[in-house]
């Protein structure tokens, strides 16, 4: 037995170690550069439908895709309140939600909404007809202003009403991988409504109230 069989881990009954293998770093999905992690800008890929990593240049190359649309969108970073809304307790009831958030967002594709939720199995596409979320939709201006396929209109229901938003298309499957992470038991667990309270807490600081004048 030698210290450098030892060291190998070349011995009889003896396993070598290795050291895990670092993690690759993210890359931009159109030209492949290296990307920030965590903090780097998404495009929406319309034939996918799936979110894409992008460089700054890219993102700025599909910011606007012009009349004709294209392939790939941009998700903007616009993040809107509207302390205004009327969506309440009914308004909700009657979208039949089995949890206390959705999401929608207009599917160009389709030409039509759609409304998903967190579950454990991730995000879950509300079977309701779309024809019954006008109730909720006419209640806020923030839904005429969303851009198709790469924003949401983000509804919170609470103990003290309902909050809503206007918020990136990523960060809504953010929250969704978020939640199937945490979620424990039939209603999420402590822990994933500690996370959604968090987010909440972080979009109402940064969003900006929606005003008269943006309309």
């Amino acid at each position: 037995m030698t210290l450098q069989q030892a060291a190998e881990g070349s011995l009889p009954g003896l396993r070598r170690f290795t050291a895990p293998a670092p993690p690759r770093p993210e890359r931009c999905e159109l030209c492949g550069v290296e990307v920030a992690e965590g903090g780097h800008r998404h495009l929406v890929d319309t034939d996918r439908r799936v979110l894409a990593c992008a460089c700054t240049a890219c993102a700025l190359l599909f910011d606007n895709p012009g009349p004709t649309g294209g392939r790939f969108r941009t998700v903007p970073d616009r993040w809107l309140a509207d302390p205004g809304h009327t969506v309440d307790d009914g308004a909700w009831e009657a979208l039949q939600i089995p949890v206390g958030v959705v999401f929608f967002f207009r599917n160009s594709e389709l030409g039509r909404y759609a409304a998903l939720y967190p579950s454990p199995a991730g995000a879950t596409e509300s079977e309701l007809d779309p024809a019954d979320w006008r109730q909720v939709l006419d209640r806020t201006r923030l839904a005429a202003l969303l851009e198709p396929d790469v924003e949401a209109l983000l509804l919170r229901r609470g103990d003290t009403g309902c909050d809503c938003y206007l918020v990136p298309i990523d960060v809504c499957y953010e929250l969704v991988g978020r939640m199937r992470l945490l979620w424990q038991g039939f209603d999420g667990g402590a822990e994933a409504r500690a996370a959604l309270g968090e987010f909440f807490a972080r979009a109402a600081a940064r969003a900006r109230p929606l005003r008269e004048a943006d309309r």
